[in-house]
């Protein structure tokens, strides 16, 4: 096969052993996403070659980390990988640019869970518990705009019965709010929230998230929290949670592969 043309294939899990190679584990951010395909089986790995590779990357709900030596990859290389956002080192760039006939870098926050949370109270209507399988209709009751928020579980129902996420339900049933661990590491769990439009700034997001850092801390881990750095509204919610920023990184949301070479991920 023409190097040119050579895909980056899909492999199996590596070894936990072997991840911290690529992707250091316990620490915050981008590289609890290893840490959480790893653990749960919902993501992909890719690579350059099935035995020894020189690049690797993770996949999961939408979001790719790339690790690896970008000097021998052509720009059908990174097809697969067409349509995500794509966290990697500055030496992937050109590879990137000449792979895609889109880069859009976003710039992002990273924080960890440093501070007391500010107290959210709400209505004697609604009640803030872990959510549960028989949740899931109501999950899917949310809608298409909400459907991000169980990506990294498999769909809904791998949402409701993961054991990491809670809610604010009203007395007929219906979800409110719900924040859950969104990729899940060793060491620092990235929490997600979600609010349905007419309930905002009613506090129920910041109750869900406070009872579930509360589950994170628990289970011996630090909450963290990954948003964009123009998101106004999450680094609000992520200050009066009590998350302080650590660091900022830029990953890239890439269109099309430039040679059309396409296999959904």
């Amino acid at each position: 096969m023409d190097t040119q043309e050579t895909l980056v294939i899909e492999i199996s899990p590596p070894d936990a052993r072997a991840l911290t190679h690529w992707f250091p584990s316990g620490a915050p951010g981008p590289a609890a996403i290893g840490e959480h395909v790893l653990a749960t089986g919902i993501g992909r790995w890719w690579a350059d070659r099935p035995a020894q590779p020189r690049t690797v990357a993770v996949s999961c709900a939408g979001h790719v980390v790339l690790r690896g030596t970008p000097e021998d990859l052509r720009p059908g290389f990174l097809a697969p990988l067409a349509g995500n956002r794509i966290e990697a080192p500055a030496r992937f760039l050109p590879a990137l640019g000449s792979a895609f006939g889109r880069l859009t870098p976003w710039e992002r926050m990273v924080w960890t869970l440093q501070a007391p949370p500010q107290r959210a109270t709400v209505p004697h209507t609604v009640t803030v518990r872990h959510l549960e399988p028989a949740d899931t209709d109501a999950l899917h009751a949310l809608g298409p705009d909400a459907a991000w928020l169980s990506a990294s579980w498999g769909g809904p129902l791998g949402l409701a019965a993961c054991g990491h996420a809670w809610a604010a339900v009203d007395r007929t049933g219906h979800i409110l709010a719900v924040a859950c661990t969104y990729f899940r590491g060793t060491g620092y769990e990235d929490v997600a929230v979600y609010t349905v439009p007419d309930r905002r700034r009613h506090h129920l997001g910041l109750a869900c998230v406070t009872a579930l850092c509360a589950d994170i801390a628990a289970r011996g881990r630090t909450p963290s929290w990954n948003c964009s750095l123009h998101n106004r509204a999450s680094r609000l919610l992520a200050w009066h949670a009590g998350f302080r920023l650590v660091r900022e990184y830029v990953h890239y949301a890439v269109g099309s592969p430039v040679r059309q070479t396409r296999l959904s991920i």
